[in-house]
Order: structure tokens, then C-alpha cells, then sequence
């Protein structure tokens, strides 16, 4: 039986072999686009016709498709977790979106990192019927990495 991981390995190298970006991905499966990511990417159940539909872009096997289905256990990163409950919550995101944001920086800026030196952080609330919402921005600049 395939895994999550490695569907998601199966979907990074289709995704290169077939010059695919996040962004064709998820038009064509007509899914937000970091929801797209982290979900082939192997951070949330993928229902049954985009996994079919998925696979059949991606060229994957049934064990992939299958595997995309699954759910997750979410988190990539395997260091000592926060306790601090507010904090916790920062590291659960990093956990289920880091992977997202890392491949989407790269496939938009090229091989580099974002600032947390030349950065920017905005805390908002924001009224909503379900239930206030923190809003939080983060904007740092596009560091290049440079060789040589």
C-alpha cells in the first residue's frame, strides 16, 4: 500500500516532470491553491473525484490516488512542541502548512527564503457571522540565496 508521503513524492515528481505549477494543479481541479498544495502535499484527505482527477493529471498509480484519500497525520516537522496554547497554534500551522509555503515561495520567487529579519507582522480582528477572526500578515522580504 502507498502512503501519504509517498503519494506526495509521486506528486513533487510528476509535478516537475510534467512542468506543472501549484496554480495549473489547482485551476485544474478547481480547489483553492494552498488547500491544493498542502492536500497533495499529503496534509489533507483528498475527496474521491479530485483524487481521481488528480491522478489522472499527475499520471499517478492507484496506490497514489488511493493513498491521496487516506487521512492524514498532519505535520511535517518533528521538533520539541510549544505548550504555550497561542503559540502551539503558530506551530500547528507551520506543521500542516509549512511544506505549502516553502514550495509556493519557491515556485514564485525561485531558490531563496523569506526574510524574518526584513520583515513585516500585522495582527488584526476581523468581525465575521461565524465567529471573530484573527488576522495575521506576514511580509517579509525575498532573499535570494546566492552561491559562490
Amino acid at each position: 500500500m502507498t502512503t501519504k508521503q509517498e503519494a506526495a513524492e509521486a506528486v513533487l515528481a510528476a509535478k516537475v516532470r510534467l512542468g506543472l505549477s501549484w496554480a495549473q494543479l489547482a485551476e485544474t481541479l478547481d480547489a483553492p491553491l494552498a488547500w491544493t498544495t498542502s492536500a497533495l502535499l499529503g496534509q489533507h484527505p483528498v475527496p474521491a473525484e479530485i483524487a481521481a482527477k488528480a491522478a489522472q493529471v499527475l499520471e499517478l498509480d492507484a496506490g497514489a490516488e488511493a493513498a491521496l484519500r487516506l487521512q492524514p497525520t498532519r505535520g511535517a516537522l518533528d521538533d520539541v512542541v510549544p505548550t504555550d496554547p497561542t503559540i502551539y497554534r503558530f506551530y500547528e500551522v507551520l506543521q500542516v502548512y509549512g511544506p505549502t509555503i516553502k514550495e509556493l515561495i519557491h515556485e514564485q520567487f525561485g531558490d531563496g527564503i523569506m526574510s524574518a529579519i526584513n520583515f513585516k507582522l500585522d495582527v488584526s480582528r476581523r468581525e465575521d457571522p461565524g465567529g471573530e477572526r484573527v488576522v495575521v500578515t506576514m511580509d517579509g522580504k525575498f532573499l535570494k540565496y546566492q552561491w559562490g
